[in-house]
């Protein structure tokens, strides 16, 4: 059994995500979003779908992107 790295629970379901070279441990994908996901600039929800991009900044919709003063983001429809 693998221990989750974010809530401890060790679980004989576990799975791993190897991202840039590192290896991480969970048992659910609650778990891993939370470890991994990006997190919207403005709002601060996790952005686990495409979000919108405005230059370095991440944002779950463009909604957001507006708020925070970004022009011309538009969500992909």
């Amino acid at each position: 059994m693998a221990r989750c790295e974010v809530c401890g629970n060790d679980y004989d379901l576990a799975f791993e995500v190897i991202t840039a070279g590192e290896r991480h441990v969970f048992d659910c994908f609650e778990c891993a979003i939370h470890a991994l996901a990006p997190v919207c600039e403005h709002c601060g929800c996790r952005v686990i779908g495409h979000g919108v991009q405005a230059g370095d900044a991440l944002f779950c919709c463009a909604h957001c992107a507006g708020a925070e003063g970004r022009e011309g983001v538009r969500d992909r429809v």
